[in-house]
């Protein structure tokens, strides 16, 4: 219970034998004493937010006052700072400094110190006075950084090429986080980023830095490196005006470089070549040297060489970002234009819009408008990302930072869409080409009952990672669902794993598979469907071959950089995968470049573990989108005692279908339960089987009885028992258990 105290800090009707220079106070509850012989009485006040103490005597302590430990007894004063909960209503306390050291003890010669009341001035108390970061950090002027000192650029490489430990030195060296040992993937900061060592989220983080007496503001998009992750990359180059390009020197140009580097200069980004990892023993930075200009056209001298790992020759790299990458065109006059490239969802505040400016200012307490919904917002905070989330006043054209408008709902932060301000309309910016799906796969909660957590919890992730497409779907087995698309396999690890550590949600994955397209042959069927050429991305509903004319599958066009020992067991491992070659290049006298032609379905599962593995780990694969290619596919159905598994089926090339269809009826007999009846697993084209496997009947001994006897006894006993395993199994019904459709769908995607 509250109770007010008089100018001391004292019951008015105790007796109080402290100096002048208590505050008027309100406190709340009681604090601990302590029995420690040095004491000092403690009293605190909301204006200084401070704890100020002043020696005590043995007698006249009033509830209010707590008893500490004295860092120094003799000392006039000590200042006690607060650092997170405690006491129950009152705060845990730590020592900040001695009072002689942090307020200047009065001497002799100056006499006593007066104390600050609530009515003076703030100038009176200011040395009393403690901010916490948190709380009272002085928010960022942003409009002292004019457009010809901001620099935006991300860091692009293959994966595990040093973006990441970059991008930790760049932030140490401008000072916007402190030196440590610990500083290792800062802007990591997702639990799957950590535990796998990969950048799967484009991070940003803005840096303030003095260079030759001028202040600049350089805005740094850390990108992910693997190919399943290349639509980050891309969505980040459109915030930039350049981009470093970051090489190993041990390893050198690998087959992300090459994309990275086509998709920096596809949207005419200045390009600083980087190559890293000097330190290590078999390093050879000249060799990098030679390949970059040999396969980019890039001047050798143009190079950076460096070590982010020791720091070594960083500070050229921030040099060369200020001198070679130009300042963002942007018209600060101009009504607000904002690109929304980003966002995430927070439980409390709504969603969090990283933005990139292109025209005007906003504000605190700003009406904009989405040019997606139409839907109008006020702003409740802007800021920058320093890494963690600043605060500013406001964000000029030019700048990169972070909005909160009190958005709720995850539909309305659309990524690609454009902000502008109440009553001043203005065009759209192009936004994103939206992202194509590789790989589709049927995702199903472990239980009915968790559905709707399920679906909140894709729908906020979704809004965080915007490639992945989704569609209602719903199974007789495993019931309502979805069917997700995704770039790639490890996209999709990466998906699910994402679901269960940051929304704790168990679900089913059914086997990945690829959109294939399929072209009606009758004007009636293409009346029904509204197109002659339909896309299927559920094996299910794949349509006979009576229907259309021709089947379609997707191809890529894939890129292996490999040393040229290992060329003929690659060429033998595409050929096996019904890959077209398309050219050869030797990059360096030890390195070749291979363009084959791939069905998509061919490298979605176990392609590049097999390259890995083939290479001795040395090869590095990258592919993109060809279209569409004519191909012999055949829906192959799973048979359980003739009734057909929907969950199973799957589209394959007709001439690997019967090595397939073997393979999943195999694992099927060593995943499902014994019945007291025969279960026959067939694989099926049509009504054609190609493969079969039998799991036997539970059968009891109907013979153990007969000791010697008449063969037609036993002959009538088993004859008798045979009938009864043929009507029951006419009758039972196999459901196939959810363990076993895990069981099967993971073995399958791990073959």
């Amino acid at each position: 219970m509250s109770r007010r105290r008089a100018a001391c800090g004292v019951p008015t009707s105790a007796s109080c034998a402290a100096p002048s220079g208590c505050f008027r106070i309100w406190y709340l509850g009681r604090a601990p004493r302590g029995s420690l012989s040095s004491l000092h009485r403690v009293c605190l006040s909301p204006v200084h937010r401070t704890l100020v103490g002043v020696p005590s005597k043995k007698n006249g302590l009033c509830s209010c006052c707590v008893s500490v430990p004295s860092p120094d007894a003799s000392a006039a004063r000590v200042m006690w700072t607060l650092v997170g909960r405690g006491w129950g209503c009152a705060r845990a306390l730590a020592p900040r400094a001695t009072g002689a050291a942090l307020l200047g003890a009065p001497n002799a010669a100056q006499g006593p110190r007066p104390a600050p009341s609530l009515g003076a001035a703030p100038e009176s108390w200011a040395t009393d006075r403690l901010y916490s970061s948190a709380e009272f950090k002085e928010k960022p002027d942003m409009s002292r950084f004019p457009v010809e000192n901001i620099r935006n650029f991300s860091i692009v490489a293959h994966v595990d090429h040093g973006k990441s430990t970059l991008a930790d030195r760049l932030l140490e060296l401008t000072g916007t986080i402190d030196k440590t040992k610990n500083n290792k993937q800062v802007l990591d900061k997702l639990q799957v980023e950590r535990e796998r060592g990969i950048t799967v989220k484009a991070q940003t983080a803005s840096l303030f830095y003095n260079c030759e007496g001028k202040q600049y503001l350089l805005n740094l998009i850390d990108t992910p490196g693997h190919v399943d992750f290349s639509y980050e990359v891309s969505r980040s180059l459109s915030a930039c005006q350049g981009v470093l390009l970051v090489v190993d020197a041990n390893e050198g140009i690998q087959a992300q470089t090459v994309a990275n580097f086509f998709l920096a200069f596809e949207a005419q980004l200045s390009v600083i070549p980087v190559i890293n990892k000097i330190d290590l023993k078999n390093a050879d930075p000249e060799r990098v040297e030679n390949q970059i200009e040999k396969v980019f056209d890039i001047p050798s001298d143009e190079c950076i060489k460096i070590s982010a790992k020791l720091g070594t020759n960083v500070e050229s790299v921030l040099q060369a970002i200020i001198e070679r990458i130009p300042p963002p065109k942007v018209h600060r006059k101009n009504p607000l234009r904002a690109l929304v490239f980003d966002s995430t969802f927070d439980q409390y505040r709504g969603v969090i819009a990283n933005v990139a400016l292109f025209d005007g200012v906003v504000s605190k307490g700003d009406k904009i408008v989405s040019a997606h919904t139409q839907k109008t917002y006020e702003v409740n905070e802007v800021g920058v990302l320093n890494p963690n989330e600043q605060p500013t006043h406001k964000l000029y054209a030019g700048q990169v930072g972070y909005l909160i408008a009190g958005m709720k709902d995850v539909t309305e932060a659309q990524i690609g869409d454009t902000l502008y301000l109440h009553k001043q309309p203005v065009e759209p910016l192009p936004g994103f080409k939206s992202a194509k799906p590789m790989v589709f796969a049927g995702m199903y909660p472990l239980d009915q009952s968790e559905y709707n957590n399920l679906k909140s919890a894709i729908e906020k992730l979704t809004l965080n990672d915007s490639s992945v497409t989704v569609h209602r779907d719903s199974s007789l087995a495993l019931g309502a669902g979805w069917r997700l698309g995704f770039l790639g396999l490890l996209h999709m690890e990466v998906f699910n794993q994402r679901l269960e550590q940051e929304y704790n949600a168990s679900v089913i994955l059914t086997t990945p598979t690829v959109p294939y397209k399929a072209v009606l042959s009758s004007s009636k069927l293409i009346k029904e469907h509204r197109e002659k050429e339909i896309t299927i991305i559920n094996p299910a509903q794949f349509p006979d071959k009576s229907k259309v004319t021709e089947y379609l599958e997707p191809v890529v066009l894939g890129t292996i950089i490999t040393p040229d020992e290992y060329t003929g067991k690659i060429m033998m491992l595409c050929e096996a995968r019904r890959a077209v070659q398309k050219n050869m290049i030797f990059i360096d006298q030890n390195r070749v470049m291979l363009k084959y032609l791939f069905p998509l379905n061919e490298i979605v599962v176990d392609f590049y573990d097999s390259l890995k593995s083939l290479s001795s780990g040395y090869a590095s694969f990258d592919y993109e989108d060809a279209g569409y290619q004519t191909a012999e596919l055949v829906k192959m159905d799973i048979l359980l005692n003739g009734n057909t598994v929907e969950e199973l089926v799957t589209v394959v090339h007709k001439d690997k279908a019967h090595s397939i269809g073997k393979a999943i009826c195999e694992r099927l007999k060593d995943s499902l339960p014994r019945q007291l009846f025969e279960i026959a697993i067939q694989a099926a084209i049509g009504s054609k089987v190609i493969a079969r496997e039998t799991v036997k009947a539970y059968r009891k001994n109907v013979l153990a009885k007969c000791y010697g006897g008449d063969i037609t006894r036993k002959m009538k006993l088993l004859k008798r028992q045979a009938e009864g395993k043929k009507k029951l199994r006419k009758i039972g019904n196999v459901e196939v258990p959810k363990d076993a459709f895990i069981k099967v769908l993971k073995t399958q995607s791990s073959k």
